[in-house]
């Protein structure tokens, strides 16, 4: 029963996309990389050079999909910040392979930030980890373990059983996820500045999460409201300069 419980689980947590071909064309200028995590598995990311930069934005995307849609995001975030991106899949997704898991995920950043700094000479210092929904959990989790330049949240929760607890109120899921992403006990230990970004309107990830983890943050840290905004939608044009604000 328990392990059927954990099968269900992870169809409701995890919703990778597998390709044998782009969603999107990248830029010539682009780069496809394939990581090997601790446990073996191989991991492709992909990588967005921006000539002269020193830092990097790591991509951790959320729990649907796989990278080969995130490619416009991705152009943006590098022309906009003035720095190069990589972003990755986590086991399962794309052309990753493995199964997906929590593990699954904080290994793949962990091969991600690794091969940051071995062969494009960009420490951990000048590394900033990008989360998006369940991606915040992932970029949280790295930079709890690495000095990063700084954090970026975007959407995020402060753990995986309380974002499910809104959903369906009449279960324990602290007490039966396995999945945890716990973001909320994190934060409070980071040293480095935090940038939390929280849709008003948002029915899968309540505006109070992350409320909720801007305030566990030490300073320095920015808080943006993104208003009249649900999870999936477009980003608001003021996104980008408030960020680029914050990280300059």
């Amino acid at each position: 029963m328990i392990s059927l419980l954990g099968l269900l689980e992870n169809r409701l947590v995890y919703y990778p996309q597998t390709r044998k071909t782009w969603l999107d064309s990248p830029p010539n200028e682009t780069m496809e990389v394939y990581l090997t995590t601790a446990q073996g598995v191989k991991i492709h990311a992909r990588w967005f050079p921006r000539p002269g930069a020193d830092e990097a934005i790591l991509l951790c995307h959320g729990n649907a999909g796989d990278l080969s849609g995130r490619g416009n995001m991705c152009v943006r975030l590098r022309d906009s910040l003035d720095r190069s991106v990589l972003v990755i899949d986590y086991p399962g997704y794309g052309f990753s392979s493995g199964r997906p898991s929590e593990r699954g995920c904080y290994e793949a950043a962990t091969a991600a930030i690794d091969w940051l700094a071995s062969e494009r000479g960009i420490p951990t210092t000048r590394v900033i980890p990008y989360g998006e929904s369940l991606g915040g959990g992932v970029a949280t989790e790295l930079a709890s373990r690495y000095p990063t330049r700084a954090l970026v949240l975007v959407r995020t929760f402060t753990s995986l059983p309380a974002v499910a607890k809104s959903i369906v109120p009449f279960l324990p899921t602290n007490l039966l996820m396995r999945n945890r992403f716990d973001s909320l006990s994190r934060i409070p230990t980071l040293e480095c500045p935090v940038f939390v970004a929280g849709a008003t309107r948002d029915k899968l990830v309540p505006y109070a999460h992350s409320r909720t983890l801007f305030d566990a943050a030490r300073s320095p840290k920015t808080f943006l409201a993104l208003e009249g905004l649900e999870h999936n939608d477009p980003l608001p044009d003021y996104f980008l300069p408030a960020l680029r604000k914050f990280l300059s």
